[in-house]
């Protein structure tokens, strides 16, 4: 299944895209911006990354640069006269919008830590997506200028809120560069260069330069899920991505995503995503395809 890039206009006199999307936005694709979606008027199927999830009126989630997706409205929206009558807010911005320096001064490293988990795409809610909302539905009588400085509002509560959940695996997008430092971070690129392979506990362990009781409680604490889990995500969203691609038969999927036998691939990805490798790989296309 292929994706299709989509590049929203940005005015020459604005560094950022602030868009209200009236048309049907139900094409899979992606994009180099990062980018928070609001749906004002909608539901149907949201499809992220390798997850596929129902949707609703006041959808709220921000998307990492190049993560696939899309939300696909249900058919009550397109009119038989060719009209859509869903909406949604759009907000969009490149790495490097304000400059590269920006990300490094000392006091964004939470906002940074935040942008680095968006490759997974993130889904809000309680307070912090009431917050959002009202900025974005405000910014639309906003000026140039006056949206610009809502950004660093936005900003604000990016960098402090834990109210949001992670949508798709860690593997099925590879983190993008804006990440975090320190021993966790070297220990998630060494498995994300090398989880196909069987990954030893005692060379994550040296990576890190932890203890094994103080790792797992480090990596939870940031990743907020055991290590073992994620590494399982990361080897099933991998295999989502493969399955995308109906050229390669499920066994090649698993050895390909570091699973040793064919069986073991099978309970962990259906204990993951409820449904085995061959029904995500149908369910995938029939939902893209509707």
């Amino acid at each position: 299944m292929e994706t299709t890039e989509i590049r929203l206009f940005k005015e020459s006199n604005q560094s950022f895209i602030y868009h209200i999307e009236e048309k049907d936005f139900g094409i899979y694709h992606h994009h180099p911006e990062f980018e928070l979606v609001f749906i004002k008027k909608g539901n149907g199927v949201r499809i992220v990354g390798d997850n596929i999830d129902e949707f609703e009126k006041n959808d709220l989630v921000f998307l990492g640069s190049y993560l696939p997706h899309v939300w696909r409205c249900d058919s009550a929206y397109n009119k038989k006269d060719g009209t859509f009558t869903g909406k949604g807010y759009v907000i969009q911005f490149v790495e490097d919008f304000i400059g590269k320096s920006f990300w490094t001064l000392p006091e964004n490293s939470d906002l940074l830590r935040f942008l680095s988990h968006a490759s997974r795409g993130c889904k809000f809610y309680g307070q912090t997506k009431s917050d959002l909302i009202n900025i974005m539905l405000s910014m639309q009588s906003m000026s140039p200028t006056q949206r610009f400085y809502a950004m660093f509002s936005i900003f604000e509560i990016l960098s402090f809120t834990k109210e949001y959940k992670f949508i798709s695996s860690p593997a099925f997008h590879e983190s993008n560069e804006m990440s975090e430092s320190g021993p966790l971070r070297d220990v998630v690129e060494f498995i994300l260069q090398n989880f196909k392979q069987n990954i030893k506990l005692k060379d994550v362990l040296e990576i890190a330069n932890m203890s094994k009781t103080q790792f797992f409680l480090s990596f939870k604490k940031m990743y907020r899920m055991p290590f073992k889990s994620y590494l399982l995500k990361l080897r099933v969203g991998y295999a989502c991505r493969l399955l995308a691609n109906p050229t390669l038969n499920v066994s090649q999927v698993a050895y390909e995503s570091g699973f040793e036998n064919l069986s073991n691939f099978n309970r962990h990805f259906k204990s993951i995503k409820r449904c085995t490798p061959t029904g995500y790989r149908k369910e995938l296309e029939r939902k893209v395809m509707a």
